[in-house]
């Protein structure tokens, strides 16, 4: 049970999470805590979630984006993806998060949105 590893990092009112692992049911409470703390502490109102570094994920994982979805968007922010790798991004797609979260090819885009 290896907690994905993140990295937060706030710009303006968008919090940058960067994700390496694997996100699944060992590891999504540790990153639910993780985001939520840092939301609490530095309230943001948008979300930019590097997925370039996560191999796996799974229903809990989905529960956590879904989660800091609701969160966000409660105050009229926007969640986005980027770069999840090919057998990420069908799950993601699958699930329909892509129908409420944006898909960006890099963090730059996210500034420029």
């Amino acid at each position: 049970m290896t907690p994905v590893l993140l990295d937060l990092e706030r710009k303006q009112e968008t919090l940058f999470i960067r994700l390496k692992g694997e996100l699944d049911l060992g590891s999504a409470d540790h990153l639910r805590n993780a985001i939520e703390q840092a939301l609490d502490r530095e309230p943001v109102r948008n979300l930019v979630i590097n997925l370039a570094g996560v191999s796996f994920i799974d229903s809990s994982g989905l529960g956590v984006l879904l989660g800091r979805y609701k969160r966000v968007s409660k105050n009229g922010g926007r969640v986005m993806l980027v770069s999840p790798q090919p057998q990420v991004r069908r799950i993601l797609e699958l699930s329909g998060l892509f129908r409420i979260m944006d898909e960006l090819a890099s963090e730059s885009e996210a500034m420029v949105n």
